[in-house]
C-alpha cells in the first residue's frame, strides 16, 4: 500500500483545515471531525492513521497534507512511517521553525535548541534546562501542563509565538503564572523557553497525567466527587500521622512507609485539583501557586526583612497575618466544624488561653488525654476480644 500524492480531489486529506494554507488545496477533506470527537489528543493521531490506512487499502494512494514540514512535530506522520503495510513518500515543505528562528533571532544549531511537543512536554523535556521551543500548544490544558511541569522557570517569563508569518502574528513575553490565564492558544501557538533554573518536574507532571487518565478510564475514579472523596482525605492524613509516629529518624526505620503514605495523601490533593479543573474552577498549578504565595506572605521574616526573636514570634506573626487575611475578629473564628471532637476541644482551649480567658490549659488538656486514653483502651479490648489486630 502507499500514501503518496494523488490527483483525485476525493483522496486529498488534511490533518486539519485550521491553517491558512488549507484553502490553497482546492477540493479536499479534513480530519477536523476527529479532533472534535476525541477525548484525548493521542486518540486523534491513532484514528487519523487508522483511517488513512483504510483509505490507502481501498484506493491505492492517498494525498495526506499537514501544516508546515511533515517531519517537524508531526505525530501522525511518525506513526504512518512506522506502519509495515504502507509505503510513505515524504514531500518536504517549509516549517514554522524557519519563521520562529527569524523572529527570535536564534541560531538553533549554535544554541542547541530542543524541539518539544507541548502534549508530551513533561516526558520529552524531562531533565532539560533549555533552550526549548515547545510546539503544538493548541489548548489551555497544554499550557497548564507545561506550567505545572516547570519547577523553577528562571526569570519567570516565557515567550509566546502565535500565527507566525500571518498578519495577526504575536510574539510577546508572558509571566509563567499567567501562561494559562492570559494566552488564548490556537493551532499556531508555540512557546520559547531560553533557559530554566531547574529541570522539568517530570515525576509530578507524570503523576498528574496519570490521575487525569484514571478520571477518564477507571469506573471508580471517574465517578468520584469532592464530597465522595471527603473520608479518604481524612483517612490518608491520619495514616501519614501514624507513619510519622512510627518513624525512627536516627535508625532510618519507617522511612519507606512515610514516603508511601505521603504519596497516598498527594493523590488526594491531585484528584481534587483534577476534578476542580474539569469544572473550570482551578488547576493543580493554581493550588501550588496559591500556597506558594501564602507562605511567602506569612514569612515576612524570610522574604520581607522583618526581625523576629524566635519561633514564638514567628507563630504570633503567622496568626496575625492569617486573621487579617481571613477577616477574623473573634478568637474562635475559623475553627473547622469537621474537626474530630478531641482536636476541636483542644483547638478551642488553646484559642481561649491565648485570648486571655480563664482556662487552665494544662489541666484541661490532661483531662482530654485521660478521656481519650479510656476510649482507646475500651476500643482495643473490643478488637482484642474479636481476635483482630489492634493497629
Amino acid at each position: 500500500m502507499a500514501v503518496v500524492a494523488a490527483h483525485a480531489p476525493s483522496q486529498r486529506w488534511t490533518r486539519t483545515d485550521r491553517h491558512p494554507a488549507a484553502a490553497a488545496l482546492g477540493e479536499h477533506h479534513s480530519f477536523d471531525e476527529v479532533y472534535e470527537a476525541a477525548q484525548r489528543i493521542e486518540d486523534v493521531y491513532d484514528e487519523i492513521v487508522a483511517r488513512l490506512r483504510a483509505l490507502a487499502r481501498e484506493h491505492g494512494s492517498v494525498c495526506y497534507v499537514v501544516p508546515g514540514s511533515p517531519l517537524v512535530a508531526e505525530r501522525t506522520v511518525e506513526l504512518l512511517r512506522s506502519c509495515d503495510d504502507l509505503e510513505v513518500r515524504i514531500h518536504p515543505a517549509m516549517s514554522f521553525l524557519d519563521v520562529a528562528w527569524a523572529r527570535l533571532g536564534v541560531d538553533p544549531c549554535a544554541s542547541g535548541v530542543r524541539l518539544v511537543d507541548g502534549h508530551r512536554f513533561a516526558v520529552e523535556a524531562a531533565g532539560e534546562r533549555g533552550p526549548l521551543l515547545v510546539a503544538q500548544c493548541d489548548n489551555p490544558d497544554v499550557l497548564s501542563a507545561v506550567k505545572l511541569a516547570v519547577e523553577d522557570p528562571g526569570d519567570g517569563t516565557v515567550t509566546v509565538l502565535q500565527r507566525l508569518g500571518l498578519p495577526d502574528e504575536v510574539v510577546r513575553e508572558v509571566a509563567w503564572a499567567d501562561l494559562d490565564r492570559e494566552v488564548e492558544p490556537d493551532h499556531l501557538t508555540s512557546l520559547w523557553i531560553p533557559h530554566l533554573a531547574a529541570p522539568v518536574a517530570m515525576e509530578l507532571a507524570r503523576f498528574a497525567e496519570l490521575v487525569r487518565v484514571l478520571r477518564e478510564r477507571c469506573p471508580w475514579d471517574s465517578v468520584q466527587t469532592h464530597e465522595s472523596l471527603r473520608p479518604y482525605a481524612i483517612e490518608e492524613a491520619y495514616e501519614v500521622v501514624d507513619a510519622i509516629d512510627q518513624l525512627d529518624a536516627e535508625a532510618g526505620d519507617g522511612v519507606d512507609e512515610l514516603e508511601e503514605e505521603l504519596g497516598d495523601l498527594l493523590f488526594q490533593v491531585v484528584i481534587h485539583a483534577t476534578i476542580a479543573a474539569e469544572e473550570g474552577w482551578f488547576t493543580l498549578a493554581d493550588v501550588a501557586r496559591v500556597v506558594h504565595d501564602k507562605l511567602v506572605r506569612r514569612h515576612p521574616h524570610v522574604f520581607a526583612g522583618l526581625e523576629v526573636d524566635g519561633a514564638d514570634t514567628v507563630v504570633a506573626n503567622w496568626d496575625q497575618i492569617k486573621a487579617a487575611e481571613k477577616g477574623r475578629s473573634g478568637p474562635f473564628d475559623g475553627i473547622p466544624a469537621s474537626f474530630p471532637a478531641r482536636l476541636f476541644a483542644e483547638k478551642v482551649l488553646r484559642r481561649a488561653a491565648k485570648a486571655g480567658l480563664a482556662v487552665d490549659l494544662a489541666a484541661e488538656l490532661a483531662a482530654l488525654d485521660r478521656a481519650e486514653a479510656l476510649l482507646r483502651r475500651a476500643a482495643e479490648q473490643i478488637v482484642a476480644s474479636s481476635g483482630g489486630p489492634t493497629a
